[in-house]
């Protein structure tokens, strides 16, 4: 198949580069590699993204299998010795021109909700902790016992086909804000998907100017007028909706972002839910919610600049939804490849284990691109066990240069069994895209 060969031959072109020429060289200028030696930067690289890949809680005894695979056998001893601090510093390099490496897809065929858009972003992050002798390497927010270690993940992810920006790692001190992925380099015509923590008015208008489209959740508390410059009260205008409202409205105090409100009325169950997790947040922060708040525990309220023409109000509020598959992201990384896990005391193995699987899921991304319908009807858990299976496989055809296109045919029939089953009472994303159920 054409779209196999181009993405094996890409995927080849990346592990010979990365895992070969630019390993051995970064070995060098991290001080990893000092002089010439059994093992090589290119060879420790390949150990710990297979070894990472095909067990994600290795011991040390799987660490040397792994080393004996990638062609260079050591002891167990040998292998503790190996984790320095250079040796963390190299795998971050390693990871950082994984991370940068694009990988282009065949035309792909994704849902026709989504076709709508050049492309349909979502953007977020997760926070790994660390140890706290790292945190002069990786700040944490801090805490009442002091200073803490961890570092922040910040992702881009074309939900239609699969692609993935990043990760980016950060202090987890920083915003979300702070994130690399900006406007500027997405297409015209593509729909951004963010949590509040990314929502920036003066943004939304470069937005706007710039042809792109947003879907966000309403921040409490961010002004709303009439187009005609009358202030809003929003609690007001929902008394009026029996179950879905539509009103366009400007957005800020100085902004006037010219923007669509939509409000969807929820359950009882999820307006229960709501406010539970209101009740706790605010507990958590020593104060009583506001009165605005809870009030709107009742209700879905989004806001988009996406035209009625192009979205309707039921569409939006699928595409609202479709955000929270990020999070699913968020937790195949951790349940399958547990990146945030190390059976070791020794910080620089924590490190560099971290560095490793993050490499081994950049990896998966990759080969998930095999699958040309996109991922937005994919179990990202099945998907990442089949890889997990197959990576030992993978390992011995990149050592053997056996090359790669056998390999993606396995997984690309593997992927045609990752279905997402149906479900009655919460529908999942997929039947929200194919047939706009689940709504509240």
């Amino acid at each position: 198949m054409k779209h196999i060969t181009h993405l094996a031959t890409q995927i080849e072109n990346a592990l010979q580069q990365i895992l070969q020429h630019d390993a051995d060289t970064l070995a060098r200028e991290t001080g990893f590699v000092q002089r010439q030696r059994k093992l090589t930067g290119s060879t420790f690289a390949q150990m710990m993204v297979f070894g990472a890949a095909s067990n994600p809680c290795p011991t040390y005894t799987d660490w040397t299998h792994a080393a004996t695979c990638a062609g260079t056998p050591l002891t167990p001893q040998a292998i503790e010795q190996r984790f320095t601090p250079q040796a963390a510093h190299f795998l971050y390099a390693l990871l950082q021109r994984f991370a940068e490496r694009v990988i282009t897809l065949c035309t792909p065929e994704v849902a026709p909700l989504l076709q709508r858009f050049a492309g349909v972003f979502i953007k977020d992050s997760t926070v790994i902790s660390l140890p706290k002798a790292l945190a002069t390497l990786w700040q944490g927010a801090g805490g009442s016992t002091g200073a803490t270690a961890a570092v922040k993940l910040q992702v881009r992810w074309n939900f239609g086909t699969g692609q993935l920006d990043g990760p980016t790692l950060q202090p987890a001190r920083c915003h979300d804000r702070a994130t690399p992925y900006t406007v500027d380099d997405l297409p015209a015509g593509n729909l951004e998907l963010a949590d509040l923590g990314y929502l920036c008015l003066e943004e939304l208008q470069v937005k706007q100017a710039l042809g792109q489209y947003f879907v966000y959740r309403y921040k409490v508390g961010t002004a709303v007028f009439t187009e005609t410059g009358e202030p809003l009260d929003l609690l007001q205008w929902l008394a009026q909706v029996e179950t879905v409202g539509d009103c366009r409205v400007l957005l800020g105090a100085q902004a006037r972002v010219p923007v669509r409100v939509v409000a969807f009325r929820l359950s009882e169950a999820s307006v229960n839910r709501a406010r539970r997790r209101l009740r706790e947040y605010a507990r958590k922060k020593g104060r009583q919610p506001t009165q605005e708040r809870v009030a709107l525990t009742q209700w879905l309220v989004v806001v988009t600049n996406v035209p009625g023409a192009l979205l309707s109000a039921q569409e939006v509020g699928v595409l609202a939804r479709v955000r929270w598959q990020v999070e699913i992201l968020f937790r195949v990384w951790k349940s399958c490849f547990r990146i945030d896990e190390c059976r070791s005391r020794n910080v620089w193995r924590v490190l560099c284990e971290l560095y490793a699987k993050l490499l081994g899921v950049v990896l998966w991304h990759w080969l998930l691109l095999v699958w040309r319908g996109g991922v937005w009807d994919r179990s990202l858990h099945k998907a990442a066990r089949a890889f997990q299976r197959l990576s030992v496989v993978l390992a011995v055809c990149w050592r053997c240069g056996w090359g790669l296109e056998g390999l993606l045919e396995l997984f690309e029939a593997c992927m045609a069994t990752c279905r997402v089953g149906k479900r009655r009472k919460r529908p999942a994303a997929f039947q929200w895209i194919l047939g706009l159920e689940g709504l509240t």
